[in-house]
């Protein structure tokens, strides 16, 4: 359960207010509470926000003092611009290991989703500002953002991953996550934390895929395969997923075939997606390759490398079209990272909500509603 407003503000109190104290009469909660409220309602700047703020004034008195009023949007965007981002993270981590307890969770391993977004209008070339690239982890069977981490500018995802793995509960877990995550390290990481990998395989590994692409493209007979295969059709489409697994993998890494050739942890299974798309007459096929660390039944992993693909459907594509994150023009100081963690949070009580309608409906009815946005709030929508 979220809690009240208040009470869910409060797991933030770790946050330290950037602003002289003496001279703040707008309290960090307060701020907080009002970027939240006003982004679960529709608005999506700072202007929106002081504007539906000044509007449900007697609203918000109901859950913080707010005895000065509403901030101005300059104040706004000043505070968020300052405020610590490791430490809002952080918190918000922590809030949503909270909410992750007491969601529901799909039948079978719980699948841990990593993938990276980049905010295209958050940057300001003339500072020499990369746009925010911010890699997240997504709960696929619960559907909450677990955490975030931003990379950084002269950096890639590598870098990025650890990290925020570093702050994710990954007992039992499965994590999923592109090519770029294919890294002994980020292998380990996993473990050590009590989870298991399922990476994607390609050219970054040139003589693995390789040899990978060759087995399944003729299986030896003594080395037994399962199968299992999926059809989806929609918008004049029609998709055959054909999944292939093989437990054997002790020749893959048995001997060094090259210098330096590195080993990869706890390896116990390969797998191969093999797509059929039909479309307006046309065929298109693609292969697919993934290293794991779980010995999952062919049906297993194709649920498992499904659920991936929910990152983008459901994580990355909703900023966009829910939130309209790719016309923001956050560019000030450490502003676009932050408003990502209160889109993040405003995500998650709406994935959690009812009724059973797009998260965008779910939006519309915290505008048109204060009961609906109250009980957003609370964790009772």
């Amino acid at each position: 359960m979220a809690g009240s407003g208040g009470s869910l503000i409060e797991r933030f109190a770790a946050l330290r207010d950037p602003r002289r104290v003496a001279k703040v009469l707008y309290p960090l909660p307060e701020i907080l509470l009002l970027l939240l409220c006003a982004t679960l309602a529709g608005a999506d700047d700072f202007v929106e926000v002081e504007v539906w703020g000044r509007q449900n004034l007697g609203f918000l008195r109901r859950l913080q003092p707010f005895t000065h009023g509403v901030p101005s949007h300059d104040t706004l965007g000043d505070v968020v611009a300052l405020l610590d981002p490791g430490l809002f993270r952080d918190c918000f981590t922590a809030w949503v290991a909270g909410l992750r307890a007491t969601t529901p969770d799909l039948a079978g391993p719980q699948v841990i989703a990593l993938g990276g977004k980049t905010s295209r209008r958050s940057h300001a070339r003339a500072k020499g500002r990369e746009p925010l690239h911010l890699l997240s982890a997504w709960a696929s069977g619960q559907r909450l953002v677990l955490g975030q981490e931003a990379v950084a500018g002269n950096s890639n995802e590598i870098t990025a991953v650890p990290l925020l793995l570093a702050r994710l509960e990954l007992a039992g877990a499965l994590v999923t996550m592109d090519a770029i995550g294919t890294q002994r390290a980020v292998a380990e990481a996993i473990q050590a934390r009590g989870g298991d990998y399922l990476p994607a395989l390609k050219a970054n590994w040139p003589a693995t895929h390789a040899e990978v692409a060759a087995f399944f493209a003729a299986p030896p007979p003594e080395m037994p395969v399962q199968t299992h295969q999926s059809t989806d059709g929609e918008h004049g489409r029609i998709e055959v997923r054909r999944h292939t697994v093989c437990h054997a993998v002790d020749w893959l890494f048995s001997d060094r075939r090259y210098p330096g050739e590195p080993g990869f942890p706890g390896l116990a299974m390969i797998g191969m997606v093999e797509s059929e798309t039909e479309r307006g007459g046309r065929v298109e096929r693609q292969r697919r390759y993934y290293l794991g660390s779980a010995k999952l039944d062919a049906e297993t992993f194709a649920r498992a490398v499904r659920a991936h693909w929910g990152i983008e459907n459901r994580l990355h594509w909703t900023p966009d079209v829910v939130f309209r994150d790719d016309l923001a023009r956050l560019r000030t100081g450490h502003g676009p990272e932050n408003m990502a963690v209160v889109r993040h949070m405003a995500l998650n009580l709406l994935s959690q909500a009812k009724p059973t309608t797009s998260l965008k409906n779910r939006r519309k009815l915290a505008g048109w509603s204060i009961d609906y946005l109250e009980h957003l709030l609370r964790g009772t929508a």
